[in-house]
C-alpha cells in the first residue's frame, strides 16, 4: 500500500506527524516522506530526530498557498491531510484565519492533488465536524464535505479522497491529560462540567486509522474508530487524585459530550469490527457494493457519541497508559 511510495503529510510537525512518520518508515518503508508545514522551527526540531535518513524530507509551505501546493505535490502517491487550525477557543476569536487554513486551505489541496495526480489522499476529521457547534467544527464539517466531493469533482481523474475521524487524542499538545499535569501541583484541577466525557484514542491507533482508510477506500468514505469514552472528572482524578476540582463552565464553543456519527448520519452508516463507515450521499455511493463491503448498516437513528458509548475506559487503563507514555505527554 505504501511500500516505495511518495508520502506528502500536510501538517506534519504536529503530533499525528511525529507518530505517523516513525510508524509508516518501519512498517512500510516508503520512498519518501515530505513533511509540509509553516513552522521552520518545528522542522529543524523535527529534522534532527530523522538525521541521516534521506527517506524523510522537509517543505516550507502553507496550505493556503495554491502554488506552493503544487510544487510540493510533484511526484506525490499519497497525501495525508493534518494541517488545520484546531483549537476552539482560537477559531471562535479568529474565524476568518480558521476559514482560510481549513476550508480554503482543503480546496486548494484538493484541486492540486487532482491536476498532480495524487491517488490517494485521507484528510483527518474531528468529533467535532458531527453536528458542530463551533467554528472550528463547523469548516472541519465543511472541510469534510469538500473531500468527499472531491471524488466527484476529480471528473476522469484517478485521485480518490477519504476522511477518517476520531476523538480526542491522549496527550497530543493542548490536549486535556497534559493540560492537567501542568496544573496539578497547584492543588486545584479546573472542570469545565463535571457531566462532561470525551472519547479517547491514541495517536498510534490514529494512525492505523489512516493506513486503514488508504487501503480500504474507494473514494467518499468517512472512517470513524470504535474507541472508548472516559468523563473528565474520572480522568482528572487518575492524573491529579490529590487535587480538588474547581467547576469553570464550558468555555466558548465546547461541546459537554464529543459526537462522531449523527442521528441524520445512521442512514449511510455502516459497522465493521473495529470502525464504522459513513458512506456519501451524492451519486448514489451509499448504495455502492464496493464501499460497503461486509459492513453491517446500523440502526435508524444510531448516535455514536462519547456519552452513550457501549466502551469505556477504566481508570487502571488510563494509569497504565500515563504511566507507559509519560516522556512525550504533551510533547508532540
Amino acid at each position: 500500500m505504501l511500500t516505495d511510495k511518495t508520502i506528502l503529510v500536510t501538517g506534519g510537525t504536529g503530533s499525528f506527524g511525529h507518530t505517523f512518520v516513525p510508524m509508516t518508515l518501519e512498517k512500510y518503508n516508503p520512498k519518501k516522506i515530505i513533511i509540509f508545514s509553516r513552522d521552520e522551527m518545528k522542522q529543524w526540531e523535527m529534522a534532527k530526530q530523522f538525521e541521516g535518513d534521506s527517506r524523510v524530507r522537509f517543505f516550507i509551505g502553507d496550505v493556503r498557498d495554491r502554488d506552493r501546493l503544487y510544487r510540493a505535490l510533484d511526484g506525490v502517491d499519497v497525501v495525508v491531510h493534518a494541517a488545520a487550525t484546531k483549537i476552539v477557543p482560537t477559531a471562535e476569536y479568529n474565524p476568518f484565519e480558521c476559514v482560510k487554513t481549513n476550508i480554503n486551505g482543503a480546496m486548494n489541496l484538493i484541486d492540486a492533488c487532482i491536476d498532480k495526480g495524487v491517488k490517494r489522499v485521507v484528510a483527518l476529521s474531528t468529533d467535532k465536524a458531527s453536528s458542530p457547534v463551533n467554528l472550528y467544527g463547523a469548516t472541519k464539517l465543511a472541510s469534510d464535505k469538500l473531500f468527499v466531493a472531491g471524488n466527484s469533482y476529480s471528473g476522469a481523474h484517478d485521485t480518490r479522497f477519504a476522511v477518517v475521524r476520531y476523538g480526542n487524542v491522549m496527550g497530543s499538545r493542548g490536549s486535556v491529560i497534559p493540560f492537567f499535569l501542568s496544573v496539578r501541583d497547584s492543588g486545584v484541577i479546573p472542570i469545565t462540567d463535571d457531566r462532561m466525557t470525551r472519547f479517547m484514542i491514541s495517536l498510534e491507533e490514529g494512525v492505523e486509522l489512516v493506513w486503514h482508510a488508504l487501503d480500504d477506500m474507494e473514494g467518499g468514505e468517512i472512517y470513524v474508530k470504535k474507541i472508548p469514552s472516559m468523563k473528565v472528572t474520572e480522568l482528572a482524578k487518575v492524573v491529579a487524585p490529590d487535587a480538588e476540582f474547581k467547576i469553570v463552565g464550558i468555555r466558548p464553543g465546547e461541546k459537554l459530550h464529543e459526537q462522531m456519527i449523527s442521528p441524520e448520519d445512521s442512514y449511510y452508516t455502516y459497522e465493521y469490527g473495529e470502525h464504522f463507515k459513513i458512506l456519501p450521499t451524492i451519486n448514489g455511493w451509499a448504495n455502492c457494493p464496493k464501499r460497503i463491503k461486509d459492513g453491517k448498516r446500523v440502526t435508524e437513528g444510531f448516535e455514536y457519541s462519547s456519552d452513550n458509548n457501549s466502551e469505556w475506559m477504566s481508570p487502571d487503563q488510563l494509569a497504565d497508559w500515563v504511566a507507559a507514555n509519560q516522556q512525550k505527554i504533551g510533547k508532540i
